[in-house]
């Protein structure tokens, strides 16, 4: 990626294909565009702003001559750039890991996934020489668009060779549950992949938390929103349905070539008198085919005044015929339909016409339009576009579609009839419904799917989809800026050094130290109290160790320093090693005998977590817990306190890994008070980390350096990454004294 070079803003669509085919034919090759694809889904946004496309050409070329041959032609006429793969590399890479590996596992068939090592090696090779091509073409202005579960690396490899790059990926099938993901050996690197883009999107909401599910309990990351920070960056992850090219699918039916097949079939449906149910799937086992049948051998079972009124049409479009476990799957496929047919056929009627091919889009409209009922009744499915090309062929609002709850396009369609494809007695009765539905009560199902359809077309999901990355690029870019950056820094020492009486205000759990699984195992080391000794040391100088910690456990560890201590979150204050401890206001602690069972209840519950029990407070701790269900019970705690305190003077607080219950106005803010007031101080310095540190934040003069040690919304003025940056920042200001 050339830094240098100046050129107008591309989008640059990176996908495992090209949307073009090469054929080999006697005077030569033929290159053509393939019909539909990426290249269709983004005709609007290639109208406003430049694309070219990055894939696998689908041909591996005899000799260099051949090679530059396609290059020349494909970049040329039909702005697309090559990248070659060898057979030995598709035969591990995409026939092996992603279509062996990924495709199993993300759609939940995990026992037909294998885990080969050697496959692994060529995804991640052939993601390095995807890599290789972007470097080559791109520009730092481009926007790269990377596509689906073949390119899972490349995120983060453009992310490594190019921090600054605008990244996106998609991914077009379903994400799976963290149970399911967890099986893969290479989990954490496929999700570190992904983390490298700045907008991660999926079909669902349901894929999008599964995703933010795997990245909590496997790499450890918190998400605000959707929006988790990776090494100081911002990732969104959000979930865009595709759509289809709804009024040009419209606009075809009303050809004439269309509208005459139509009539043709129309008037054979007519004579027989029979409703027409339709399937249109790749023959491939996420499918539920044979499930599908099965249901349809059970509706004829109970259903015998529908013999003899209903065709259904099954086209099974072949696909990766090679490989065994879909030629098993044919053969049960054929066996039932010959089974189903044997059994309730009689001469003049079979109930299932099964074709195994595929049909040209002009050839399959006019089924979809005369079609009564649509099946589409995949066992799992990304998004499945067929149920919205059969809604969109609807034109009177007349039809009906039984749809599996486990495709992605029952999150959009809830006014079809969805089902639990592996409960026969349901997806019968649901067929029957459709089958006897009334003319109204059709339109009124149909026309808000339609509509639905028509207005989030594909066209508006690629231009939302770009639209949301440029807007996670600005996100970022007001990130960097309340960032305590080298220029603040700078200000901030000069202030530091200029100044003759300073207030030094810090936070001790995520501030000065790292958290700890178990709260006694954060105390301090012995750079930390030298660092602390050595802030002291210039008279200049007042440090207050601003605590949430009971005070016999700060003192312990820090009461030796020569500076004041905050304890219990402004509970008690110290104001110095000679000073007794002082309590801030009329205590009591009685009602902490009531809150403990309660806490208790949830230390059980939630395995890993603990209660800290303090003289004028009480917590209960998960850091150590499981992550997804640590997150669930303290929700769920923390809005259970907060309506049984309701009425009460206690307040409830959620901190970093922690909620708290502690007396109103009890607060670091106060607690800090009798230092603030003391003194017209020339210099002022508070860092903390969590919501407990807002009420100190808030309450300091608007020049103070307030730093919150973490990313997220806050009073604070400015914010570092780390309790690492935090010892950093007070080492600069040490070298000052000196």
């Amino acid at each position: 990626m050339d830094k240098n070079k100046k050129s107008q803003s591309r989008i640059i669509i990176v996908s495992n294909r090209l949307p073009i085919t090469i054929s080999k034919k006697k005077d030569g090759l033929k290159i053509q565009q393939s019909p539909g694809g990426l290249a269709t889904c983004l005709r609007s946004i290639q109208e406003e702003q430049k694309t070219v496309f990055v894939g696998w050409p689908g041909y591996w070329p005899v000799d260099d001559k051949e090679k530059r041959f396609i290059e020349k032609n494909l970049i040329n006429h039909y702005h697309s750039y090559p990248v070659f793969i060898s057979p030995a590399e598709i035969g591990k890479y995409y026939s092996g890991f992603t279509n062996r590996t990924l495709w199993p596992l993300f759609h939940y068939f995990s026992t037909y996934c294998a885990y080969e090592e050697s496959e692994w090696e060529a995804y991640k090779r052939v993601n390095q020489k995807f890599l290789q091509k972007v470097i080559k073409l791109a520009s730092p202005q481009d926007v790269l668009w990377i596509h689906d579960y073949h390119l899972m690396l490349l995120p983060a490899l453009i992310r490594k060779s190019f921090p600054q790059s605008t990244i996106g990926f998609f991914l077009h099938i379903p994400f799976p549950s963290s149970e399911i993901f967890r099986i893969l050996p290479w989990r954490k690197e496929i999700l570190e992949g992904l983390l490298g883009a700045d907008l991660i999107g999926f079909h669902t909401y349901e894929y999008a938390r599964h995703f933010l599910s795997s990245v909590l309990r496997l790499l450890g990351y918190e998400h605000e929103l959707g929006a988790i920070l990776v090494d100081n960056r911002i990732v969104k992850v959000e979930n865009f349905p595709m759509g289809i090219d709804s009024l040009h699918m419209e606009k075809l039916l009303q050809q004439s070539s269309i509208q005459k097949e139509i009539q043709k079939l129309k008037k054979k449906i007519w004579v027989e008198k029979r409703k027409i149910i339709l399937s249109v799937d790749r023959l491939d086992y996420t499918k539920g085919i044979p499930l599908r049948l099965e249901g349809i051998e059970q509706f004829l079972e109970k259903n015998s005044n529908w013999h003899k009124r209903f065709t259904y049409i099954m086209l099974c479009v072949p696909s990766r015929t090679k490989v065994r476990q879909y030629s098993l799957l044919k053969e049960e496929v054929e066996r039932l339909v010959g089974r189903i047919n044997g059994r309730f056929g009689i001469p003049g009627w079979i109930p299932i016409h099964y074709m195994y091919r595929s049909l040209p889009f002009e050839k399959l409209l006019p089924l979809y339009s005369l079609s009564d009922v649509a099946l589409v009744t995949p066992l799992r499915d990304g998004m499945n576009l067929v149920a919205k090309e059969f809604i969109v062929s609807k034109i009177n609002n007349k039809g009906v579609l039984v749809l599996s709850e486990t495709a992605g396009a029952a999150s959009e369609l809830g006014e079809a009839l969805l089902v639990n494809v592996n409960n026969k007695e349901e997806f019968s009765a649901a067929l029957t419904q459709a089958l006897e539905m009334s003319e109204k009560e059709q339109t009124r199902r149909m026309e808000p799917m339609r509509k639905r359809l028509f207005e989030y077309d594909v066209f508006r999901w690629a231009r939302s989809f770009v639209e949301r990355i440029k807007d996670v690029k600005k996100i970022q870019a007001q990130h960097e800026h309340q960032k305590l950056n080298e220029e603040w820094k700078r200000n901030l020492i000069s202030d530091f050094k200029n100044s003759k009486n300073r207030l030094l205000l810090l936070d001790y759990d995520g501030t000065l130290v790292s958290f700890a699984i178990k709260p006694e195992q954060a105390k301090p080391d012995v750079g930390l109290k030298r660092l602390l000794y050595s802030l002291v040391r210039d008279p200049r100088n007042t440090l207050v160790i601003v605590s949430g910690r009971d005070r016999a456990t700060i003192e312990h560890w820090l009461g030796k320093i020569p500076c004041g201590l905050v304890a219990e979150h402004g509970a008690w204050i110290r104001k110095d090693p000679i000073h007794d401890w002082e309590k801030q206001k009329r205590l009591s602690s009685d009602w902490k005998e009531q809150l403990k069972p309660i806490l208790k209840t949830y230390e059980v519950r939630v395995p890993g977590s603990l209660v800290e029990e303090k003289e004028y407070g009480i917590a209960w701790h998960y850091r150590k817990a499981n992550p997804e269900l640590g997150q669930l019970r303290s929700s769920e705690l923390f809005d259970y306190l907060n309506e049984f305190l309701a009425n009460t003077d206690l307040q409830v607080m959620h901190g970093n890994k922690v909620i708290e219950v502690r007396v109103s106005g009890v607060n670091k803010g106060n607690g800090v008070m009798p230092w603030l007031s003391k003194n017209k101080w020339d210099f002022i310095l508070a860092l903390g980390d969590d919501w407990t540190d807002e009420d100190l934040f808030k309450i300091l003069p608007a020049k103070a350096y307030s730093i919150k040690v973490s990313y997220g919304p806050s009073q604070a003025r400015f914010y570092l990454e780390s309790p690492q940056s935090t010892r950093n920042l007070l080492h600069e200001l040490v070298k000052i004294q000196k």
